[in-house]
């Protein structure tokens, strides 16, 4: 009885004093988009697949857990994770001071840059001046979008999309002019198309981490620091043991981890 009463009133303690017991993660939910190739989009078959799905279900196996993927659109996507709708987010999520407010953070799996498209012959050189007056299209609620409001915003108009793919179809429409995202995702959802074949890159690579952070991460909520762990030495797992690199090297033709 006694010794009852000591686990008891340990457990109680801990509670009080902020310290949980640590939980045993048999099964991590994450969420995904779905709609930001190469990165995560939905097949024919109704599957997803993808870089992101497919790190996600490696270091699922390199943790020894359950994934159960779950499919959420961008705007919600942090709500949903801080809600417990799932335990962690991979969704080519860029690791910002101003996300770090809300959640927490693995280590970068990807960092890639972010780059401007434009048809071809409708600018020859990339300038503030150039660029005024012209329609951008954006997803909405991402590091592009804060960097084009932040940089940009007096200078042009600014459209923004639910998905990266209504952007695409605007673009090819001549909805608007130009478009900002992470240039993987509009060479091979766009450029790499016959839709894209008469646009092109235009401008620097954009990484500033000001706006665009410190490459991809995980997210998680910030009391499941025991899984953001997990998630660490899983990364350190699957790029030591050659995963990560075939993962890599089935979507592309360069090293998309960066320095």
């Amino acid at each position: 009885m006694k010794r009852i009463l000591a686990v008891v009133s340990m457990c109680m303690f801990l509670a009080a004093s902020g310290l949980a017991l640590a939980k045993e993660w048999k099964e991590v939910r994450i969420g995904v988009e779905g709609a930001y190739p190469p990165f995560s989009y939905v097949q024919p078959d109704g599957q997803l697949a993808g870089f992101d799905i497919d790190i996600a279900k490696a270091l699922g196996k390199a943790m020894g857990v359950k994934v159960t993927l779950v499919a959420q659109d961008w705007d919600g996507i942090i709500p949903g994770l801080l809600a417990k709708k799932y335990d962690a987010i991979i969704a080519s999520m860029s690791i910002t001071e101003e996300r770090l407010k809300k959640v927490g953070f693995s280590h970068k799996y990807y960092q890639t840059p972010a780059k401007f498209i434009i048809k071809k012959g409708t600018m020859e050189n990339f300038s503030r001046e150039a660029i005024k007056g012209k329609s951008v299209g954006v997803q909405r609620a991402t590091i592009h979008d804060k960097y084009l409001t932040d940089n940009y915003g007096k200078d042009v108009t600014i459209k923004r999309y639910g998905t990266q793919d209504e952007a695409y179809l605007d673009l090819a429409a001549g909805r608007v002019d130009m478009l900002l995202a992470d240039s993987v995702a509009l060479s091979d959802g766009f450029l790499k198309k016959p839709e894209g074949k008469d646009y092109m890159f235009i401008g620097p690579d954009l990484n500033d981490p000001k706006w665009f952070g410190n490459g991809a991460g995980i997210a998680i909520r910030k009391e499941d620091k025991d899984l953001a762990e997990m998630f660490n030495k899983a990364i350190d797992t699957i790029r030591a043991d050659g995963t990560y690199k075939t993962i890599q090297d089935k979507y592309f033709d360069f090293n998309v981890y960066g320095e």
